[in-house]
């Protein structure tokens, strides 16, 4: 598991690579690079464009 440092570096990172995504191939790239890290559900929502501080947010709320 992932601790809140590393889960936030990893979502801002991902985020960064996946506005600079011009193909297919580049996202799943991306996809396997932070999948592990981040999760299913938050890379989608990324991918979606929902910005990384929501879910860093959302992280931190679950985890008090």
């Amino acid at each position: 598991m992932t601790t809140n440092a590393e889960y936030e570096e990893a979502a801002r990172s991902a985020a960064r690579e996946l506005e600079q995504a011009q193909t297919a191939d580049d996202v799943r790239r991306i996809w396997k690079k932070y999948y592990l890290a981040l999760g299913h559900r938050a890379m989608g929502r990324l991918l979606l464009g929902r910005p990384a501080a929501e879910l860093i947010a959302r992280r931190e709320a679950r985890s008090e």
